[in-house]
Protein backbone atom coordinates (compact mmCIF):
# COMPACT_ATOMS: atom_id res chain seq x y z
CA UNK A 1 0.00 0.00 0.00
CA UNK A 2 1.21 3.49 -0.80
CA UNK A 3 2.08 5.63 2.19
CA UNK A 4 2.32 9.29 3.07
CA UNK A 5 5.38 10.26 5.09
CA UNK A 6 5.06 13.70 6.67
CA UNK A 7 8.11 15.26 8.30
CA UNK A 8 8.15 18.23 10.64
CA UNK A 9 6.74 19.62 13.85
CA UNK A 10 4.31 17.90 16.20
CA UNK A 11 3.26 20.33 18.90
CA UNK A 12 0.59 21.40 21.36
CA UNK A 13 -1.88 24.04 20.18
CA UNK A 14 -3.41 25.84 23.16
CA UNK A 15 -6.64 27.42 21.93
CA UNK A 16 -9.05 29.62 23.90
CA UNK A 17 -11.61 27.67 25.89
CA UNK A 18 -15.04 28.96 25.04
CA UNK A 19 -14.11 32.52 24.13
CA UNK A 20 -12.61 34.48 21.27
CA UNK A 21 -10.33 37.47 21.42
CA UNK A 22 -6.67 38.37 21.76
CA UNK A 23 -4.15 36.34 23.74
CA UNK A 24 -4.07 39.22 26.20
CA UNK A 25 -7.75 38.78 27.04
CA UNK A 26 -8.04 34.98 27.01
CA UNK A 27 -7.95 33.40 30.48
CA UNK A 28 -8.43 29.68 29.78
CA UNK A 29 -7.00 27.44 27.06
CA UNK A 30 -7.72 23.96 25.75
CA UNK A 31 -4.90 21.62 24.74
CA UNK A 32 -4.98 20.21 21.18
CA UNK A 33 -2.54 18.24 19.08
CA UNK A 34 -1.13 20.34 16.24
CA UNK A 35 1.68 20.96 13.80
CA UNK A 36 1.00 21.18 10.08
CA UNK A 37 2.78 17.96 9.00
CA UNK A 38 1.02 16.04 11.78
CA UNK A 39 -2.31 17.49 10.69
CA UNK A 40 -1.76 16.39 7.09
CA UNK A 41 -0.80 12.89 8.18
CA UNK A 42 -3.96 12.71 10.29
CA UNK A 43 -6.13 13.81 7.35
CA UNK A 44 -4.67 11.11 5.13
CA UNK A 45 -5.15 8.48 7.82
CA UNK A 46 -8.75 9.54 8.45
CA UNK A 47 -9.41 9.36 4.72
CA UNK A 48 -8.31 5.75 4.62
CA UNK A 49 -4.71 6.11 3.51
CA UNK A 50 -1.57 4.85 5.22
CA UNK A 51 0.31 7.73 6.83
CA UNK A 52 3.36 8.10 9.08
CA UNK A 53 4.97 11.04 10.85
CA UNK A 54 8.72 11.64 11.10
CA UNK A 55 9.48 13.91 14.04
CA UNK A 56 10.61 14.16 17.65
CA UNK A 57 8.91 15.30 20.84
CA UNK A 58 10.10 15.68 24.41
CA UNK A 59 10.11 12.96 27.04
CA UNK A 60 7.28 14.76 28.80
CA UNK A 61 3.54 14.58 29.31
CA UNK A 62 2.87 16.77 26.27
CA UNK A 63 4.93 14.46 24.06
CA UNK A 64 3.07 11.44 25.37
CA UNK A 65 -0.25 13.17 24.69
CA UNK A 66 0.73 14.05 21.12
CA UNK A 67 1.85 10.54 20.23
CA UNK A 68 -1.34 9.07 21.65
CA UNK A 69 -3.51 11.58 19.78
CA UNK A 70 -2.00 11.06 16.32
CA UNK A 71 -1.98 7.30 16.88
CA UNK A 72 -5.68 7.41 17.70
CA UNK A 73 -6.21 9.29 14.42
CA UNK A 74 -4.66 6.33 12.60
CA UNK A 75 -1.16 7.74 12.00
CA UNK A 76 1.81 5.38 12.15
CA UNK A 77 3.83 6.67 15.12
CA UNK A 78 6.80 4.30 15.00
CA UNK A 79 9.05 7.05 13.56
CA UNK A 80 8.24 9.59 16.29
CA UNK A 81 11.24 9.83 18.63
CA UNK A 82 11.29 11.20 22.17
CA UNK A 83 14.25 12.95 23.76
CA UNK A 84 15.23 14.39 27.11
CA UNK A 85 17.47 16.96 25.40
CA UNK A 86 14.58 19.19 24.30
CA UNK A 87 10.98 20.00 25.14
CA UNK A 88 7.78 19.43 23.23
CA UNK A 89 6.89 22.59 21.30
CA UNK A 90 3.92 24.70 22.42
CA UNK A 91 1.82 27.20 20.46
CA UNK A 92 -0.81 29.50 21.94
CA UNK A 93 -3.43 30.40 19.35
CA UNK A 94 -5.99 33.16 19.81
CA UNK A 95 -9.21 33.04 17.84
CA UNK A 96 -11.04 36.18 16.78
CA UNK A 97 -14.81 36.31 16.31
CA UNK A 98 -14.46 35.34 12.63
CA UNK A 99 -12.28 32.30 13.39
CA UNK A 100 -8.92 33.80 12.34
CA UNK A 101 -5.82 33.20 14.45
CA UNK A 102 -2.80 34.80 16.07
CA UNK A 103 0.16 32.76 17.31
CA UNK A 104 2.62 32.77 20.19
CA UNK A 105 5.21 29.97 20.11
CA UNK A 106 7.33 28.41 22.87
CA UNK A 107 10.07 26.40 21.16
CA UNK A 108 13.49 27.80 22.05
CA UNK A 109 14.74 24.27 22.86
CA UNK A 110 12.29 22.38 20.67
CA UNK A 111 12.70 18.62 20.54
CA UNK A 112 11.55 18.51 16.92
CA UNK A 113 14.37 20.83 15.79
CA UNK A 114 16.91 18.41 17.29
CA UNK A 115 15.77 15.52 15.06
CA UNK A 116 18.88 14.62 13.07
CA UNK A 117 19.37 12.89 9.74
CA UNK A 118 21.15 10.06 11.59
CA UNK A 119 17.78 9.21 13.15
CA UNK A 120 16.14 8.63 9.76
CA UNK A 121 15.45 4.99 8.92
CA UNK A 122 17.51 3.84 5.96
CA UNK A 123 15.73 2.85 2.76
CA UNK A 124 12.45 4.15 4.17
CA UNK A 125 10.80 5.44 1.00
CA UNK A 126 9.68 3.60 -2.12
CA UNK A 127 8.59 4.86 -5.53
CA UNK A 128 4.97 4.36 -4.45
CA UNK A 129 5.14 6.71 -1.46
CA UNK A 130 4.53 10.44 -1.03
CA UNK A 131 6.64 12.81 1.10
CA UNK A 132 5.12 15.97 2.57
CA UNK A 133 6.91 18.80 4.41
CA UNK A 134 6.39 22.39 5.56
CA UNK A 135 8.64 25.35 6.44
CA UNK A 136 8.39 25.72 10.22
CA UNK A 137 11.27 23.27 10.71
CA UNK A 138 13.43 24.73 7.96
CA UNK A 139 15.09 27.21 10.32
CA UNK A 140 18.80 26.48 10.81
CA UNK A 141 18.79 23.29 12.88
CA UNK A 142 19.51 19.56 12.65
CA UNK A 143 15.92 19.12 11.48
CA UNK A 144 16.55 21.30 8.41
CA UNK A 145 19.37 18.96 7.38
CA UNK A 146 17.07 16.00 8.01
CA UNK A 147 14.55 17.54 5.60
CA UNK A 148 17.26 17.79 2.95
CA UNK A 149 18.23 14.15 3.49
CA UNK A 150 14.71 12.75 3.25
CA UNK A 151 13.87 14.91 0.21
CA UNK A 152 17.00 13.62 -1.51
CA UNK A 153 15.98 10.06 -0.65
CA UNK A 154 12.50 10.73 -2.07
CA UNK A 155 13.91 11.93 -5.38
CA UNK A 156 16.31 9.01 -5.58
CA UNK A 157 13.37 6.63 -5.15
CA UNK A 158 11.12 8.53 -7.55
CA UNK A 159 8.27 9.28 -5.14
CA UNK A 160 6.08 12.37 -5.12
CA UNK A 161 7.13 15.31 -2.94
CA UNK A 162 4.68 17.89 -1.59
CA UNK A 163 5.51 21.22 0.08
CA UNK A 164 3.13 23.49 1.99
CA UNK A 165 5.26 26.35 3.40
CA UNK A 166 2.67 27.22 6.06
CA UNK A 167 4.57 30.45 6.79
CA UNK A 168 4.91 31.38 10.46
CA UNK A 169 7.03 34.53 10.51
CA UNK A 170 7.22 34.82 14.35
CA UNK A 171 9.45 31.73 14.31
CA UNK A 172 12.06 33.41 12.11
CA UNK A 173 14.53 36.05 13.27
CA UNK A 174 14.75 37.37 9.71
CA UNK A 175 11.74 37.67 7.41
CA UNK A 176 13.88 37.61 4.28
CA UNK A 177 15.67 34.48 5.48
CA UNK A 178 12.28 32.78 5.77
CA UNK A 179 11.32 33.88 2.27
CA UNK A 180 14.59 32.80 0.67
CA UNK A 181 14.60 29.45 2.45
CA UNK A 182 11.12 28.66 1.18
CA UNK A 183 12.03 29.77 -2.34
CA UNK A 184 15.05 27.46 -2.20
CA UNK A 185 12.92 24.47 -1.23
CA UNK A 186 9.98 25.01 -3.62
CA UNK A 187 11.86 23.71 -6.70
CA UNK A 188 12.44 20.40 -4.87
CA UNK A 189 8.69 19.66 -4.67
CA UNK A 190 6.34 18.34 -7.34
CA UNK A 191 3.30 19.75 -5.51
CA UNK A 192 3.22 23.18 -3.83
CA UNK A 193 0.34 24.54 -1.79
CA UNK A 194 0.20 28.23 -0.82
CA UNK A 195 -2.31 30.68 0.55
CA UNK A 196 -2.81 33.82 -1.54
CA UNK A 197 -1.02 35.84 1.16
CA UNK A 198 1.94 33.46 1.10
CA UNK A 199 2.11 33.65 -2.68
CA UNK A 200 2.32 37.44 -2.51
CA UNK A 201 4.91 37.32 0.28
CA UNK A 202 7.16 34.90 -1.61
CA UNK A 203 7.00 36.36 -5.11
CA UNK A 204 6.38 40.10 -4.58
CA UNK A 205 4.15 39.87 -7.68
CA UNK A 206 0.60 41.27 -7.48
CA UNK A 207 -0.91 39.33 -10.38
CA UNK A 208 -1.70 35.83 -9.14
CA UNK A 209 -1.19 33.99 -12.41
CA UNK A 210 2.16 35.68 -13.03
CA UNK A 211 3.21 34.98 -9.46
CA UNK A 212 2.30 31.31 -9.76
CA UNK A 213 4.08 30.88 -13.09
CA UNK A 214 7.26 32.31 -11.59
CA UNK A 215 7.33 29.33 -9.18
CA UNK A 216 7.24 26.62 -11.85
CA UNK A 217 10.90 25.76 -11.51
CA UNK A 218 12.75 22.44 -11.65
CA UNK A 219 10.46 19.71 -10.25
CA UNK A 220 7.29 21.75 -9.63
CA UNK A 221 4.30 20.40 -11.61
CA UNK A 222 1.19 21.52 -9.70
CA UNK A 223 0.54 24.55 -7.50
CA UNK A 224 -2.54 25.01 -5.32
CA UNK A 225 -3.47 28.48 -4.09
CA UNK A 226 -6.10 28.80 -1.36
CA UNK A 227 -8.25 31.90 -0.98
CA UNK A 228 -10.07 31.23 2.29
CA UNK A 229 -13.80 31.78 1.92
CA UNK A 230 -13.31 32.48 -1.81
CA UNK A 231 -12.20 28.92 -2.59
CA UNK A 232 -9.01 27.65 -4.18
CA UNK A 233 -7.16 27.39 -7.48
CA UNK A 234 -5.19 24.63 -9.16
CA UNK A 235 -2.40 25.56 -11.56
CA UNK A 236 -0.25 23.54 -13.89
CA UNK A 237 2.04 25.12 -16.46
CA UNK A 238 -0.78 24.91 -19.01
CA UNK A 239 -3.97 25.19 -16.96
CA UNK A 240 -5.74 27.18 -14.26
CA UNK A 241 -8.97 26.05 -12.58
CA UNK A 242 -10.71 27.70 -9.63
CA UNK A 243 -13.46 26.26 -7.43
CA UNK A 244 -15.62 28.05 -4.89
CA UNK A 245 -15.46 27.27 -1.20
CA UNK A 246 -18.34 25.53 0.55
CA UNK A 247 -20.33 27.86 2.79
CA UNK A 248 -20.38 26.74 6.43
CA UNK A 249 -20.71 28.25 9.89
CA UNK A 250 -17.02 28.68 10.75
CA UNK A 251 -15.92 28.25 14.36
CA UNK A 252 -12.17 27.70 14.06
CA UNK A 253 -9.90 27.84 10.99
CA UNK A 254 -7.00 26.08 12.77
CA UNK A 255 -5.64 23.41 10.46
CA UNK A 256 -7.97 24.24 7.56
CA UNK A 257 -5.11 24.65 5.09
CA UNK A 258 -3.69 21.34 6.26
CA UNK A 259 -7.11 19.77 5.76
CA UNK A 260 -7.14 21.07 2.19
CA UNK A 261 -3.74 19.74 1.14
CA UNK A 262 -4.25 16.55 3.13
CA UNK A 263 -7.44 15.88 1.18
CA UNK A 264 -5.60 16.47 -2.10
CA UNK A 265 -2.76 14.13 -1.16
CA UNK A 266 -5.22 11.48 0.01
CA UNK A 267 -6.81 11.44 -3.43
CA UNK A 268 -3.44 11.19 -5.15
CA UNK A 269 -2.56 8.23 -2.94
CA UNK A 270 -5.93 6.58 -3.53
CA UNK A 271 -5.60 6.93 -7.30
CA UNK A 272 -1.97 5.70 -7.30
CA UNK A 273 -0.71 8.85 -9.02
CA UNK A 274 3.00 8.80 -9.85
CA UNK A 275 5.40 11.63 -10.67
CA UNK A 276 5.00 10.99 -14.40
CA UNK A 277 1.19 11.20 -14.33
CA UNK A 278 0.71 13.97 -11.75
CA UNK A 279 0.18 16.99 -14.00
CA UNK A 280 -2.09 15.15 -16.44
CA UNK A 281 -4.23 13.75 -13.61
CA UNK A 282 -4.58 17.15 -11.95
CA UNK A 283 -5.54 18.79 -15.24
CA UNK A 284 -8.15 16.13 -15.98
CA UNK A 285 -9.69 16.10 -12.51
CA UNK A 286 -9.00 19.67 -11.37
CA UNK A 287 -12.60 20.53 -10.49
CA UNK A 288 -13.41 17.40 -8.44
CA UNK A 289 -10.04 17.64 -6.69
CA UNK A 290 -10.66 21.24 -5.65
CA UNK A 291 -14.31 20.65 -4.81
CA UNK A 292 -13.53 17.76 -2.49
CA UNK A 293 -10.59 19.52 -0.82
CA UNK A 294 -12.62 22.72 -0.35
CA UNK A 295 -15.48 20.76 1.17
CA UNK A 296 -13.21 18.81 3.49
CA UNK A 297 -11.43 21.95 4.68
CA UNK A 298 -14.73 23.79 5.19
CA UNK A 299 -16.14 20.99 7.34
CA UNK A 300 -13.00 21.05 9.48
CA UNK A 301 -13.69 24.70 10.38
CA UNK A 302 -17.08 23.87 11.92
CA UNK A 303 -15.38 22.33 14.99
CA UNK A 304 -12.62 23.47 17.30
CA UNK A 305 -9.05 22.21 16.93
CA UNK A 306 -7.36 20.56 13.98
CA UNK A 307 -6.95 16.77 14.15
CA UNK A 308 -10.13 16.29 16.20
CA UNK A 309 -12.10 18.34 13.66
CA UNK A 310 -11.14 16.28 10.61
CA UNK A 311 -13.93 14.07 9.25
CA UNK A 312 -13.41 10.46 8.21
CA UNK A 313 -13.82 8.87 4.78
CA UNK A 314 -17.22 7.57 5.90
CA UNK A 315 -18.35 11.10 6.72
CA UNK A 316 -16.93 12.69 3.54
CA UNK A 317 -16.52 9.99 0.88
CA UNK A 318 -14.29 10.61 -2.13
CA UNK A 319 -16.76 10.60 -5.02
CA UNK A 320 -14.65 10.17 -8.16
Amino acid sequence: MRKLYAIGELLIDFTPAGQSGSLLSVEQFTKNAGGAPANVAAVCAKLGQSAALLTQVGQDAFGDFLIATVKQAGVDTQYIAQTADGETSLAFVSLTADGERDFLFYRKNAADLLYSSQQLPTNLLTAHDLLHFCSVNLVDSPMKQTHKAIIEQAHEMGCLVSFDPNVRLPLWHDTEACRQTILNFIPRAHIVKLSDDELSFLTHIDDEQQAVQSLFQEKVQVIFVTHGAQGASLYTKQQHVKAAAEVVQTLDTTGAGDAFIGAILSMLLQKNIAVESLAAFCETFATPLLTFANRYAAISTTKHGAITSYPTLQEVPISF
